[in-house]
């Protein structure tokens, strides 16, 4: 700290300040602007004798259009060109727990464990990673449950290396006993770190879809359940990859690469390859579309342990209620996403500051105004075939009662008015949200990916923004309006004695004002 004092007060001195001194040797008086020597121009004003800047502007147009070739065998290339040296490789797949009816649960997870493992042309996975490192590169695979995903970000002079990896990872994986038993014991501690971590929201997301659509696709388990663990084999991986790691099901998708010289590679590397486990053909692929049941799954646990430590979470009961929203592919889905935002919410110790939801329903209206509720979140899953629109609150058990009740009439406000500024607001911040993420080359990569893989084209940003700019108040108050004849579905974590019925929940959000009837007790 004391060199930097020296410096600044030697550049000082260079600069004449330190010159202009008093005969006492103090610094001359320096008038500031706001002194009267200087003309009081408003900021709203354009300064006298400045040339008038000249932004860059857009004709409507991206830069670098997405471009999208399908190959002879079905699977779709298509790529972002992005400055920048590196670039995001991956090959996105129409496979996840949601197909997984005709198996037993878990393959997904499975395969996401042992993705990036041995292959017909590495050994071992230190082999694969050292072929990434000399070109700078990294890996991942991730699973949700209607997507498989394996990426690649690495210099874009590899790129033909990249793909050729991608596609031996893809379709040439060894699975080897050894790293099927590393597997087991991968997926084994995961189930544990999930049952243990304080933050009970990927469980509670889990037990949402499990009551959202009960024994049917996105229901289904996207976790390996314990019991089924040590049953799952090569042959049924086999199986499993054979009916959905098809070209059909596939795009490989680029960012930061020239389209033509990613079709040139994806030709060489994925053109008339021979999978592992034969190439018979799809015999057997589910295609039911997404059954919305509701219902409720209550999982009772002590949460008074959760995190021990000097400043310990407090005990907590966590609530989970949702409807069902619309698929991605509707037209509905950018007004649920703009009310999604309207709602917001967050945790009662979340710092504020603009742009962090501070405005939104959730906090105004719950944390704001209920100082004992712990955290009150809006999320908003959607699918190609159906959606969720949910809000998760936790609040001390012996409140749980009156925390269900506040979120029924939250739900039953969104059919209600909607206010211009708030809608505005939502809407500015989810386009802010939008293009800042679009910032980040890995997440423009899983936006082209998904957006191809689900509607073989993409929407650009500028699109997306117009169409969330025509949302309209009366369109929040329709969508909401069709989503409150449905039936609700319930999580619920924790010490739950006083949940109140799944039969008061649905009648509370089917009344006008979301209140729980009353219960009366002859004896207290």
């Amino acid at each position: 700290m004391a060199v930097a004092v020296l410096v600044a007060a030697r550049l000082l001195r260079g600069s004449g300040y330190w010159g202009r001194r008093s005969r006492f040797g103090l610094p001359a008086h320096r008038q500031f602007s706001s002194g009267g020597a200087y003309a009081n121009i408003p900021l709203s004003t354009p300064l006298p004798g400045v040339p008038k800047p000249i932004f860059a502007t857009l004709d409507g147009q991206e830069k670098f259009e997405t471009k999208v070739t399908t190959l002879d065998n079905g699977l779709r290339v298509a790529s972002q060109n992005k400055f920048g040296q590196f670039c995001t490789v991956g090959i996105l797949i129409n496979s996840g727990s949601r197909y997984e009816a005709k198996y037993i649960s878990g393959l997904a997870h499975f395969l996401e464990k042992l993705a990036f493992s041995s292959t017909a042309r590495f050994d071992s996975k230190d082999e694969i990673l050292l072929t990434l490192e000399k070109h700078g590169g990294i890996c991942d695979c991730q699973t949700s449950r209607d997507t498989t995903m394996y990426a690649v970000s690495a210099d874009s002079r590899g790129l033909d290396t990249v793909v050729g990896l991608l596609a031996d990872v893809v379709l040439q994986p060894r699975l080897t006993d050894e790293e099927l038993e590393m597997t087991r014991m991968a997926v084994q501690f995961e189930l544990e770190d999930l049952n243990m971590r304080p933050d009970p929201e990927p469980l509670l997301t889990e037990m949402i879809h499990e009551a959202a659509y009960r024994g049917n696709t996105v229901g289904l388990h996207r976790f390996c359940p314990s019991e089924n663990i040590a049953r799952i084999d090569r042959e049924m991986l086999h199986s499993y990859l054979r009916n959905y790691y098809t070209p059909a099901r596939m795009v490989l998708a680029g960012v930061g690469v020239e389209h033509d010289r990613l079709v040139e590679s994806a030709t060489k590397h994925l053109l008339g390859v021979q999978p592992a486990w034969g190439d018979t053909g799809a015999v057997d692929v589910d295609r039911s579309v997404a059954q919305f049941t509701g219902g409720i799954v209550k999982l009772e646990r002590d949460m008074s342990n959760v995190s021990l430590g000097p400043t310990p979470i407090p005990e907590l009961t966590h609530i989970m209620v949702g409807l069902e929203s619309c698929s991605f592919l509707e037209e509905d889905f950018i007004p649920f996403a703009v009310l999604n935002m309207m709602m917001g919410g967050g945790g009662s110790f979340s710092a504020g500051g603009p742009g962090k939801g501070m405005f939104s329903r959730l906090y105004l209206n719950v944390l704001n105004r209920h100082h004992w509720m712990y955290n009150a979140t809006s999320y908003h899953h959607s699918y190609e075939d159906t959606g969720l629109l949910c809000i998760h609150a936790s609040a001390d058990p012996r409140q749980v009662r009156e925390m269900v009740e506040i979120i029924t009439k939250e739900f039953i406000l969104m059919g209600g008015t909607v206010d211009t500024v708030e809608l505005e607001r939502a809407k500015t911040q989810l386009m802010s949200m939008l293009m800042m993420n679009l910032e980040s080359r890995p997440v423009i990569f899983e936006d082209v990916g998904r957006q191809v893989l689900a509607t073989h084209s993409r929407k650009l940003p500028h699109e997306l923004c117009a169409l969330i700019r025509d949302v309209k108040p009366e369109d929040i108050k329709r969508v909401a309006a069709k989503m409150l004849r449905g039936k609700p579905a319930v999580a619920a974590l924790g010490s739950l004695s006083g949940l109140p019925s799944y039969e008061h929940i649905q009648a509370a959000l089917s009344s006008r004002d979301g209140r729980l009837p009353r219960m009366y007790r002859l004896f207290r």
